[in-house]
């Protein structure tokens, strides 16, 4: 597929007038082939236009429909082959081999949620029967389904070319709800990103559906992103990228005459809380896996074990040095963007330049075009208590390890982090009585908690929760990878005394779509 520059605006493909941007290869340091046309607000006004009148029809298409349109987008992105892994890979820095398992990922959300949509226990679909002779007052007949909220903007992540991008979870989850979409691709992607689009406007089309369902725009500045989101059409909006972006578009979806829900997955540092136990048992182990945990995939991950919390000894230095050396022996790798890796620089010397923060250890070698090496710091947990900005996101390879003086230290470092996407507990039994006091400030802190394990790793699948309380994400109450993922583009409607013949198929009595349902307080499928 030869990509052209355009974007995909409905069943359309249009060239923008409101500037010209290139993508760029962080390895070479050049500029790509095409040149891409970016929107103006008419055309973002088109694309949210299509997106609103699509809307009452694409909720409507029954429920087999709408799942085989999901894998329809699944094979098509399969069918791209090796130009999209190409192409990635180009614009990323990121190892093809690592672009394939996302594109597995990607193509493997679609069908996740495809197979949520046939089975429909994402309507909610509950019965109260009228009560005619109930005293003082009878009941009426009452039932709830969830319809989606509307269409819906995404804006593409920087770290995520597929996985979390125009074809990414927020999409997937967005369409499988019922919810037309209209994505911002990020600016690093648009090659890939038009590929992608292609690979959705094609389904659309072969599925028969409205040609609003989705719609691609490419922006050249923040004003492409702030008039989707200022568009009445849109009823909300999916995000994953830094704290002042996603706050920035919160704040103005706020600000509407009709406030819209902005789901953010913004800021985490994932406290990595290493026990006694557990380092008097798997020293070595734990510390050589912790070192590629930090470094894997240049540290872009949002799930990054950035904060290393346990209590002083000579086994817990033992393991930073252990740490360290591997680290050290890590050479700089290319980070997504030049403007990443500038950022990481200046965060990084900004630390080691922190009064009471010590550099343990540092990768060596040529860190080249949009390079990074990667740095283990160590820090007292009276310092990390005082100083706000050791607590802060550093994107990129690299962590703080907080040493504390004794558990009771411990516990107030977990009581002081942020809200986190994930908190890990590294324990053996001898360690269960600490872990238990650590657990009810964690449910609070994280939307994950991990035992024995790495976070840099998120499972699609029905239990998973990638969300957190601020700053991890703008609403603690979602998550953007999961089944529960759909919970964010759908909201509940009762329907009283309605006659038979107007009621939504999943709450009439015959039950046709052959729902598990609540009848009168009771899970059944009836």
């Amino acid at each position: 597929m030869k990509l052209t520059g355009e974007m995909l605006i409905g069943g359309r493909a249009i060239f923008g007038t409101a500037a010209r941007l290139r993508a760029f290869d962080p390895v070479r340091g050049v500029d790509l082939e095409p040149v891409f046309g970016a929107a103006d607000v008419g055309l973002v006004n088109r694309a949210c236009t299509l997106a609103e009148s699509a809307f009452d029809a694409y909720r409507i298409v029954p429920l087999e429909a709408r799942a085989a349109f999901l894998e329809q987008i699944a094979e098509n992105i399969l069918a791209l082959d090796d130009v999209l892994i190409e192409r990635a890979h180009l614009e990323s820095a990121l190892p093809k081999a690592r672009l394939e398992g996302e594109r597995g990922r990607t193509v493997g959300q679609l069908r996740f949620f495809a197979s949520l949509v046939r089975e429909g226990r994402w309507l909610s679909a509950t019965l109260d029967s009228a009560m005619p002779e109930r005293t003082p007052l009878p009941r009426p007949d009452l039932r709830l389904q969830k319809v989606p909220l509307g269409p819906v903007a995404v804006f593409g992540a920087s770290n995520f070319p597929l996985a979390f991008s125009v074809a990414g979870g927020d999409t997937a989850s967005a369409l499988a709800a019922g919810c037309p979409v209209v994505v911002k691709a990020h600016p690093a992607h648009l090659g890939t990103s038009e590929l992608v689009a292609r690979a959705i406007q094609h389904a659309v089309q072969a599925c028969g559906l409205p040609e609003g369902v989705f719609s691609l725009l490419i922006g050249a500045s923040n004003e492409t992103g702030a008039a989707l989101v200022s568009h009445p059409a849109i009823r909300a909006v999916g995000f994953t990228g830094s704290r002042s972006g996603g706050l920035a578009l919160a704040d103005m979806a706020a600000k509407r005459w009709e406030p819209i829900p902005v789901y953010a997955e913004m800021s985490s540092i994932n406290p990595f809380f290493v026990l006694p136990g557990a380092l008097e048992h798997r020293l070595n182990a734990l510390a050589s896996g912790l070192a590629d945990s930090v470094t894997l995939g240049v540290g872009q991950f949002c799930t990054n074990p950035g904060l290393i919390v346990m209590i002083d000894s000579a086994k817990a230095r033992q393991f930073i040095d252990i740490v360290g050396e591997a680290m050290a022996r890590k050479g700089g790798q290319t980070m997504l963007t030049s403007g990443i890796a500038g950022a990481y620089d200046r965060s990084v010397d900004k630390r080691a330049g922190t009064e009471g923060v010590r550099l343990a250890a540092a990768g060596s070698g040529p860190d080249g075009q949009a390079g990074a090496l990667p740095a283990l710091f160590v820090t007292s947990a009276s310092d990390f208590l005082t100083k706000n900005e050791l607590g802060e996101e550093i994107f990129g390879p690299t962590s703080l390890v907080v040493l504390c003086t004794n558990e009771a230290q411990l516990v107030e470092v977990a009581h002081h982090v942020e809200g986190q996407l994930t908190c890990t507990l590294q324990m053996e039994p001898d360690d269960y009585a600490l872990a238990g006091r650590l657990m009810p400030i964690l449910e609070r802190k994280a939307g994950r908690i991990l035992a024995n394990g790495f976070p840099t790793g998120v499972e699609v699948s029905h239990a998973m929760v990638h969300g957190g309380p601020y700053p991890a994400t703008s609403d603690p109450r979602s998550t953007s990878v999961g089944a529960s993922a759909m919970e964010r583009f759908l909201r509940p409607v009762c329907y009283q005394d309605l006659p038979a013949e107007l009621l939504p198929a999943s709450v009439q009595d015959d039950n046709p779509l052959a729902l598990w349902r609540v009848r009168n307080g009771q899970l059944m499928k009836n």
